[in-house]
């Protein structure tokens, strides 16, 4: 596979196809744990962790799984990576692991994850199925990541809030205040706040894409091809 594939592949996953304010799956959880960058992330770690896992091996053995019974073999793929990371944020991570609650088994349902696996990992080799899985990971992570901190910002004046769940009480010295003496914006971290701060995130992404197309540059990865097997 040449590289203006690969170009594509992560353009694709970060920018062109972006799973939350493109393709807009996995709303459900995207909404829920984006309260602050720290919840976004967490998620969104475990979401690549999964993806680009579960793309490599429904790619190494797609050859060998008859199509009629596809779906179930990469369910059930995805559902073995799922409790693994599940149990490792348990034992880990477990004060971010209670935060996020139902959300990491339901990795699990995710449609970018079974998505993925049938588009392109059951088509495509092993190391080009990694880095798609990867890339729409990436790409989620990131809308979780600006989101949750648009809402933590507005809502609470920090950044990196919570940091401590994930790496101890050392590091509650990291959360940085960017609104001295604020006293919060409730509904930024309510749910209507996220459908809000969603809602802008994609005019701001639609804004720049129509911005680049009236300079007659294509919005795409340069010399980039789709992908193929």
């Amino acid at each position: 596979m040449s590289d203006a594939n690969y170009k594509e592949i992560i353009w694709n996953g970060v920018w062109k196809n972006n799973a939350g304010i493109v393709a807009l799956l996995g709303l459900c959880p995207l909404l829920a744990v984006s309260t602050t960058v720290v919840n976004g992330v967490g998620l969104g770690v475990a979401t690549i962790m999964v993806m680009a896992c579960s793309n490599a091996i429904v790619s190494l053995v797609r050859q060998w799984v008859p199509g009629e019974i596809r779906i179930p073999v990469y369910i059930l793929i995805i559902a073995v990576l799922v409790t693994v990371i599940d149990l490792a944020m348990n034992a880990y991570m477990q004060a971010l692991y209670l935060v996020l609650g139902i959300f990491v088994p339901l990795i699990v349902v995710n449609c970018n994850v079974l998505g993925r696996a049938e588009a392109f990992a059951s088509k495509n080799p092993v190391f080009p199925s990694m880095v798609d899985g990867f890339m729409v990971g990436l790409g989620l992570t990131m809308t979780l990541a600006v989101l949750g901190g648009m809402r933590e910002i507005i809502g609470k004046g920090t950044l990196l809030s919570g940091i401590d769940l994930a790496f101890g009480e050392s590091a509650k010295a990291w959360v940085i205040t960017v609104i001295p003496d604020y006293h919060g914006f409730l509904l930024a971290i309510l749910p209507p706040g996220a459908f809000i701060g969603l809602g802008l995130l994609i005019a701001g992404k639609n804004w720049l894409d129509q911005r680049q197309a009236a300079k007659g540059e294509p919005v795409r990865a340069p010399e980039a091809s789709a992908a193929t097997a």
